[in-house]
């Protein structure tokens, strides 16, 4: 018989009742050292005291009204990512998959208003993660996300994750738009490089194609800039945000140049929930959090010690990982034992990692996790190491 929850989740063996900061606690008392924060969405931890009064606030006041009506909340998170970013404009959604459906309406709209409606191919790289609706699985293309699905939206072209040489010979008159996460998460966090970055920069310049940059798992201050690409030097066209924006509200945005967006008209794109005046909310304080760059600063010194430790965690386990890899707070570890054995015993010494692609845990605290606390994700996770080489 099927479980009354669709079972599409291979789900771990516990239960949470309540989090505090890195902490994620059972009924029963057991506290569990929180790498995972639900996959990068809970920047500021779990329970935050300034979200949860500035949640709390608003839901004494007003939850939702639709898009029918000025949003004030909305209007003021809008204005503070236009302040710290390169966009002219913001449209809210609720996830990084609905952002990244509009990204795509956005670029194809864009061309078809220039009179070019031939341009809609979107070059999208292997190993890439956008999302589960059938164009953001469409737009990442593996089997393992498209068996059983199709027909797929048509229009993408997939090529090698940092294969300049690739991208410059895909380009043509029938492109629209490169899409790429600037570390992918999924696909076992891996960065481009800047060079690659300025690379793709550089030939959208000169092709007149829009640059998407995916940033719901590696903006938001993970990487102790506001956003990724910042490290780079350059700006996209049109931006996925989502995941850590809401501090764990669900809450997603496109970004987006007033050039790029320039075909999205009065009823070309709507939400009914998105910018609801609870999450927009809760975003602008996040915003006004993570933007200071004090705060960013932070996440850099303390990301940079972590990364150490893991270094020397790596050496002291050959037999179990291969490698460190990421930037700031988006880290992974190189398995050379299966991943999933390797979350396993995580789980046994109370440290809660994140799989992925690659043979990969990925190691994504929360931005405001302690020294001390990483120092003890280290012991956790030597524990662990040790648990399996003795196994």
């Amino acid at each position: 018989m099927i479980p009354s929850v669709l079972p599409t989740y291979n789900r771990a063996p516990l239960a949470f009742e309540r989090g505090e900061g890195s902490w994620l606690i059972e009924a029963d008392g057991t506290r569990y050292l929180d790498l995972g924060a639900g996959i990068a969405v809970n920047a500021l931890g779990h329970a935050h005291p300034e979200l949860v009064k500035t949640l709390t606030d608003q839901a004494h006041k007003l939850w939702h009204t639709s898009n029918l009506y000025q949003i004030p909340n909305q209007q003021r998170l809008a204005d503070l990512l236009v302040e710290h970013t390169f966009a002219d404009t913001v449209f809210f959604t609720n996830s990084g998959t609905e952002a990244a459906e509009l990204a795509i309406k956005m670029a194809r709209k864009y061309w078809y208003d220039k009179g070019q409606p031939e341009r809609i191919e979107i070059i999208a790289f292997e190993g890439a993660f956008h999302g589960r609706s059938t164009g953001a699985i469409a737009a990442a293309g593996s089997e393992k996300m498209v068996k059983g699905f199709g027909p797929l939206m048509p229009g993408f072209r997939h090529l090698p994750f940092g294969d300049h040489e690739a991208v410059q010979q895909a380009v043509s008159d029938k492109t629209a738009a490169i899409l790429i996460e600037p570390i992918q998460g999924e696909g076992g966090i891996r960065p481009l490089s800047d060079a690659c970055l300025k690379g793709l920069r550089d030939l959208c310049d000169a092709t007149g194609t829009l640059l998407i940059l995916d940033e719901v798992q590696c903006g938001m201050g993970r990487t102790g800039r506001l956003f990724a690409h910042e490290w780079a030097g350059i700006a996209p066209d049109i931006m996925m945000v989502a995941k850590g924006i809401g501090g764990g509200f669900p809450l997603g945005a496109v970004l987006a140049t007033e050039e790029a967006a320039s075909g999205m008209t009065a009823g070309s794109h709507g939400s009914t929930y998105g910018g609801n005046p609870l999450g927009c909310a809760v975003g602008a304080k996040v915003m006004e959090i993570i933007a200071n760059s004090e705060f960013l600063a932070d996440v850099g010194r303390k990301a940079a010690q972590f990364r150490q430790r893991l270094e020397g965690l790596v050496a002291a386990h050959p037999s179990v990982f291969e490698a460190v890899r990421g930037q700031g707070l988006m880290l992974g570890l190189k398995c050379k034992l299966p991943n999933t054995d390797v979350v396993k015993a995580g789980y046994a010494q109370h440290v809660l990692t994140v799989g992925a692609a690659d043979n990969v845990i990925r190691l994504l605290p929360a931005l405001t996790i302690t020294e001390t606390e990483l120092a003890e994700a280290i012991a956790r996770l030597d524990r662990a190491a040790t648990a399996l080489e003795t196994a």
